[in-house]
């Protein structure tokens, strides 16, 4: 999984204009870290979520389609834009898991984990994988060199195959997806998300947490709860 972030304009000191123009009006307000982590801190604890919509992160993400379909279920504040299989010729790059990827559910849909299989079905895994690419590959391209449109000969790719995509939200946003997609002790809803889902947000986490540090740490603090 890759990650890039292209461009990003929300601050902290953004947050905190934005949330004192309510008893400043176009006054400008003095940078005043002790203040403005207090100011911040009381936003994230009572649920005061509009500040935080003042700001917009934009990464370019490589991951498989599977990954992509999964990130694009999240919508409000969200702004997509994906490579087209209609205009250009995909590339041959698949997702095979590394031996370190449980590959065992067990429970049932609601309450289940997952737990580290046998290195024969991690073999089996693996072959079938890089069997079902190499065939599925091999017919797109025969497909293509018989001049049968792209948007037809892609349908035989499987959901392994990656994609790259842009999305642009704004911190707010961000934070939702971050509550749902990663994994942590720190969170008061526990959220159990796709391994390789949450490859990604981790990605994007950090770059959140070295832009927006004190709205991250208050973020963590109150338990990764969305204002």
């Amino acid at each position: 999984m890759d990650v890039e972030l292209v461009q990003q304009a929300g601050t902290d000191a953004m947050v905190c204009r934005a949330a004192r123009v309510s008893t400043l009006g176009k006054e400008f307000p003095e940078i005043n870290d002790m203040k403005d982590r207090g100011l911040i801190n009381f936003l994230m604890r009572d649920r005061h979520g509009s500040p935080f919509e003042h700001g917009i992160f934009t990464f370019r993400i490589s991951a498989p389609i599977f990954v992509v379909r999964e990130f694009m279920r999240h919508r409000a504040g969200m702004s997509y834009n994906e490579e087209s299989g209609r205009y250009k010729e995909l590339e041959p790059v698949f997702y095979v898991p590394s031996d370190k990827r449980p590959l065992v559910q067990v429970g049932k849909a609601g309450a289940y984990d997952f737990k580290m299989g046998t290195f024969g079905q991690w073999w089996t895994a693996e072959e079938s994988m890089r069997t079902a690419y190499v065939t599925s590959w091999d017919m797109y391209q025969r497909m293509l060199a018989e001049g049968i449109a792209r948007e037809v000969a892609r349908s035989v790719l499987p959901v392994g195959t990656f994609s790259n995509f842009y999305v642009s939200c704004n911190p707010r946003s961000l934070m939702h997806l971050l509550s749902l997609r990663t994994k942590s002790h720190d969170a008061t809803y526990k959220s159990f998300p796709q391994v390789e889902m949450q490859m990604v947000a981790d990605q994007i986490e950090a770059e959140f947490k070295r832009l927006m540090p004190v709205t991250h740490e208050m973020f963590t603090k109150h338990g990764r709860v969305t204002p």
